[in-house]
């Protein structure tokens, strides 16, 4: 191995930060270098997730010393399946909502902040790739605070009364969270005097025998700061105004990735960190189960009275990250296989409806459901790809979002818990009731003269779109690569 890749744990968050800084000095000096250097950043990490990748998958999981200094007393990356199934997840993905930026941000933004809409982006990219390899409590905070005030950002940047509105709502309700993790970080370093997370988890057993209302008290606080950010229902009221109002590729990597790395927070703080007797003495896997169960099903019913179609997909994402966080809870290998390949397979998903819907929105500048009939004869790919994503979102099988609710079935059925089915059925008849009327009067109700295409939809726009919805029908034929990667964290995260 070069001595080059060695580093390649800390290259793939340290480019982006070091692009993202580069970002206005270029949109002052070269503004024609701003979308190739920020593109070419993201690919970039993308490279260096893929080859983590195959080095865990040869390797095994292994750590890596910020500056050489080994924990406890340096800053610890650990790259294992988990990560790097992460890591392929943000990067892949967040390069492909890039792709599909450079050409509806001009649509969207005052000229004069599209180069700091490429710092934050990328800033935002570095923290959550950090958030995933990160090994270090207090370091998990610093990144969590950056993702929070990028997140933010990225939403006002329209500069509209409710995009600053939402953004405003998303801060306070963000701060609340952080605080709370703050705060269940001081708790845990209390009672155990470390921070990283291997030697918290070594001390944390005989901990919990000396204090146990410590880390109880902890563990309340990151569940509900972690709820806030990752919009667990019903923690999840500032949520529909944020994604709906954003512009489009924020709209995409807040629904598909950012509530999604709070997820992966989630099972790195609860699945590896927490001693199993602490589940004993708190019922916190109960509490998240009814949160998330009440979630999928509201969420799914407010979705279906949404006239706005962002706002719809909005709320659609409430209900599926109850999805995610239905698997951790199940506790069951099975269960937490559907949880951790729904990221995946909702990051695809989600990213590309709202894509879709910012292609509409490009071409048409029409946002209302009611309006969209018989779009389907004037942006046939459009709202074939929309299809896609809507099926996979019902479950129709044949697409990735078939083959995680599959699993968390057997999962809940594995633990004795039928009622969870009935919980995931109900879900996907309810997500049938709002997504497929769209589909059917997109190709085949009569239209009404309410839009009308002012611009053809470019090729940057257009490309993204494809490879997700291919990426859809093939993951969900053909899951095993994903499904090989998840397994492989699952049974490491629950042993």
């Amino acid at each position: 191995m070069t001595s080059l890749a060695v580093h390649f744990p800390a290259l793939v968050v340290v480019n982006l930060l070091i692009c993202s800084f580069v970002m206005p000095v270029l949109d002052r000096w070269k503004k024609n270098l701003v979308i190739p250097v920020a593109l070419g950043s993201m690919a970039l990490s993308f490279v260096f997730s893929i080859h983590l990748a195959v080095r865990v998958s040869v390797e095994g999981a292994f750590g890596y010393a910020m500056g050489g200094w080994v924990a406890p007393w340096g800053i610890e990356f650990v790259v294992d399946h988990f990560s790097v199934f992460m890591l392929l997840t943000l990067t892949g993905v967040g390069l492909l909502i890039l792709v599909y930026a450079t050409q509806d941000l001009v649509h969207e933004l005052k000229e004069d902040v599209l180069g700091w809409y490429y710092t934050l982006y990328l800033l935002l990219m570095a923290s959550m790739v950090g958030l995933a390899l990160t090994n270090d409590l207090f370091n998990l905070f610093v990144f969590v605070e950056i993702c929070a005030i990028a997140s933010c950002a990225i939403i006002s940047i329209k500069e509209n009364r409710e995009c600053i509105e939402a953004s405003l709502k998303y801060l306070i309700l963000s701060a609340v969270g952080s605080g709370g993790m703050l705060l269940g970080i001081a708790m845990i370093y209390m009672v155990t005097g470390h921070l990283n997370f291997t030697h918290v988890t070594e001390a944390l057993p005989q901990a919990f025998e000396l204090y146990p209302r410590n880390i109880m008290v902890a563990m309340a606080l990151f569940a509900a700061g972690i709820g806030v950010k990752a919009a667990l229902f019903p923690l999840h009221v500032w949520l529909p105004d944020a994604h709906s109002s954003a512009p489009s590729p924020s709209s995409a990597i807040l629904s598909g990735l950012v509530i999604k790395v709070y997820a992966a927070v989630f099972i790195k703080l609860f699945l590896k960190m927490f001693p199993w007797e602490a589940y004993e003495a708190i019922p916190l896997m109960t509490i998240v189960l009814i949160m998330s169960s009440v979630g999928i099903v509201m969420g799914s019913m407010f979705a279906i009275v949404q006239e706005d179609i962002k706002k719809m997909l909005a709320y659609s994402s409430v209900a599926q990250i109850g999805y995610v966080f239905l698997g951790i809870a199940l506790l069951s290998q099975n269960g937490t296989l559907g949880g951790i390949l729904h990221i995946f397979n909702h990051a695809l998903m989600k990213s590309m409806l709202f894509m879709a819907a910012g292609a509409i929105i490009y071409c048409t500048g029409v946002r209302r459901i009611s309006d969209l009939k018989g779009i389907g004869t004037k942006m046939p790919m459009v709202m074939s790809v929309f299809s896609i994503g809507a099926f996979s979102m019902v479950g129709i099988p044949m697409t990735n979002g078939f083959i995680s609710k599959w699993y968390l079935a057997i999962g809940a059925l594995d633990v004795d818990k039928p009622l969870y089915v009935a919980v995931i059925l109900l879900s996907s008849l309810l997500n049938g009731v709002y997504y497929l009327p769209i589909v059917v009067n997109a190709f085949f109700g009569e239209h009404k003269g309410n839009f009308q295409m002012s611009r053809k939809l470019p090729l940057q726009m257009a490309i993204p779109l494809i490879i997700l919805a291919s990426a859809i029908i093939i993951t969900g034929i053909f899951p095993r690569l994903m499904l090989d990667l998840a397994d492989k964290a699952v049974l490491f995260l629950l042993n």
